[in-house]
């Protein structure tokens, strides 16, 4: 029963007009829901009145507005803006500036990188220019070395065929004089002293 009363109250307007809610901002939204239509439960009807006094019994109680919901919706809606935008700018300008630190660092990494790696071929460039120098200096003392021993292999070639040339010279003396020797003992008739000097 309560709920057909509920229906029928919603149905029939009431004799007083209810005045338009204030249009919805942030601390309306906020305040909402504390506000609360009040309604009283219905009372016993006795017998002999008719359903239309429970209209009457009816009001709506709505809470007194505050100072602050009273502010025109323009003033709080720029409001909102400017904050929104300050708070967008002061993003965008740490964004930025994140961006710039970050691109320095690298930039600065970068930098040093290369400034190694020219430091490193310099010194390997350096390095190998010494190598190959001191390959030169082998390779000519090398080259010095090997003519040097050339040399002397010739020499000793040549202090070799003096010596067996001498040998050879002296061979063939010998060997003359002992024809000789042996020509005269038979021209004389007589026989050597030393018979097989080797005896």
């Amino acid at each position: 029963m309560a709920e057909e009363e509920v229906k029928k109250v919603e149905a029939e307007p009431c004799s007083e007009a209810p005045t338009p809610p204030p249009p919805a901002t942030e601390e309306t939204v906020e305040a909402a829901p504390e506000e609360k239509a009040v309604i009283p439960p219905p009372l016993p009807l006795p017998e002999d009145k008719p359903a239309a006094d429970d209209r009457e019994a009816l009001a709506i109680v709505e809470k007194p507005e505050t100072v602050e919901e009273k502010r025109p919706e323009g003033s709080i809606d720029r409001d909102a803006v400017l904050a929104r935008v300050s708070t967008e700018k002061r993003l965008s300008l740490i964004k930025a500036w994140e961006e710039s630190e970050k691109s320095k660092a690298e930039n600065k990494s970068q930098k040093k990188i290369s400034a190694i790696a020219a430091w490193e071929n310099s010194k390997k460039a350096s390095l190998e220019a010494e190598l190959k120098k001191i390959e030169e200096q082998l390779e000519k003392k090398k080259a010095e070395y090997v003519e040097k021993m050339k040399n002397k292999v010739a020499l000793i070639h040549k202090e070799a065929e003096e010596k067996k040339a001498m040998i050879e010279a002296k061979r063939g003396e010998d060997l003359l004089k002992a024809e000789e020797m042996a020509a005269k003992y038979c021209a004389t008739g007589t026989s050597p002293k030393k018979l097989l000097g080797c005896f």
